[in-house]
């Protein structure tokens, strides 16, 4: 009986009540490793932990059996079975020998009716015992989505960084080759520095964009012809290697246009290959327009499409856009480059088929 009083469940009780508790209970004893009960078991008492320990678990899948709790001595474990009848929904090891105070639930409904201080207790504990298990169930989740999140933010960067990876990987292999010419070394040169230079940006962008602020904007005046020029060379290379190609419909505008070089090159290459992610090969079309003191730019692709369950959220960090590898994050990088500038980017579905993506930028005022 002195045993049972120093539990933390009977602790605080009078003797007789303990006496009564004590003698319609039995004391059982486990080797290490023997089981208790199973899951499924009918759930006919509650146990309270004379000595040793008591792991509790449940089985999350054919291989995977997880550890809810581990029971040391004085405390208690199998409590659902005193607020219901139904089946065991874990099983119960012992760890180590165990002693433990096994109390019938008849039994202890019984003595319940006669003891309201032990009511109380057993109400305080198990509420005590639900808000732990849920604290640990939060922690589980956030520490799970943590990982997911991690998870899908490294595919995210991995993905993107394939694209200049393999071309730096082919020119390095075209500077290594015995025939290669001068000039041809110095071409991989070039484009292997390109490339670089690309990533450094990539990763920049990506760091700015974690940190939740908004990377500092250098704009500078210049021809949207000349800046675009370039760099459509540099993706007409990019869409080589996938066997896509790249259709300049009309002529590129020459109006003077606000940009920041570095950081708004990311925004062409994030469309350009988003779109042979969705369509594999094929064309995508560019096209221009200009709209008061706006330049729009417009990218269409020949795949099936935004899936109209994804439209409201395409731009929306992790949100996909029916891309085998990726995971929108690029889209959401494009939308804040895209404000930096104090312009403003759409999406939809073209009417003869396919994804259409379109930007604006800020024209420079004339006789600005």
């Amino acid at each position: 009986m002195s045993e049972l009083g120093e539990t933390r469940l009977f602790s605080g009780l009078l003797a007789e009540e303990l006496a009564t508790i004590a003698q319609t209970g039995e004391i059982r004893a486990y080797k290490e490793d023997d089981t208790i009960f199973t899951e499924g078991d009918p759930g006919d008492g509650i146990f309270v932990v004379i000595e040793g320990r008591v792991e509790v678990s449940t089985l999350m899948s054919d291989e995977e059996r997880k550890v809810l709790t581990v029971v040391e001595s004085g405390d208690f474990f199998g409590e659902m079975a005193v607020l219901d009848d139904g089946a065991r929904s874990a099983t119960a090891t012992a760890v180590v020998p165990t002693r433990v105070y096994f109390i019938r639930r008849d039994e202890l409904l019984k003595i319940l009716d006669n003891a309201p201080k032990l009511a109380v207790s057993l109400m305080r504990e198990f509420s005590l015992r639900l808000r732990e298990f849920n604290r640990k169930y939060v922690e589980e989740v956030l520490q799970s989505e943590r990982l997911a999140l991690v998870g899908r933010f490294a595919r995210s960067i991995v993905h993107d960084f394939k694209n200049p990876l393999n071309i730096i990987g082919l020119a390095a292999e075209l500077a290594a080759m015995e025939s290669a010419t001068p000039e041809m070394r110095s071409n991989a040169q070039k484009r292997i520095g390109k490339q670089v230079n690309r990533l450094s940006n990539m990763i920049n962008e990506l760091l700015e964009f974690t940190r939740g602020s908004h990377a500092s904007v250098v704009l500078s005046e210049m021809s949207y012809r000349e800046f675009l020029k370039p760099l459509i060379e540099d993706l007409e290379t990019d869409l080589g290697v996938k066997h896509a190609a790249l259709k300049v419909e009309g002529e590129i505008p020459t109006d003077m246009v606000l940009v920041d070089q570095k950081r708004l090159t990311h925004v062409y290459f994030n469309l350009i290959n988003n779109a042979v992610d969705s369509m594999g090969q094929g064309t995508i079309r560019m096209r221009f327009r200009t709209e008061g003191g706006l330049v729009w730019t417009e990218i269409q692709d020949e795949g099936p499409g935004i899936a109209p369950e994804i439209a409201d959220k395409l731009f929306e960090p992790f949100a996909t856009h029916g891309k085998s590898q990726g995971t929108g994050l690029g889209l959401s990088i494009c939308r804040r480059i895209i404000e930096d500038h104090k312009g403003r980017i759409t999406a939809s579905n073209a009417k003869d088929g396919g994804a259409l993506f379109s930007f604006s930028l800020r024209k420079v005022p004339t006789g600005a």
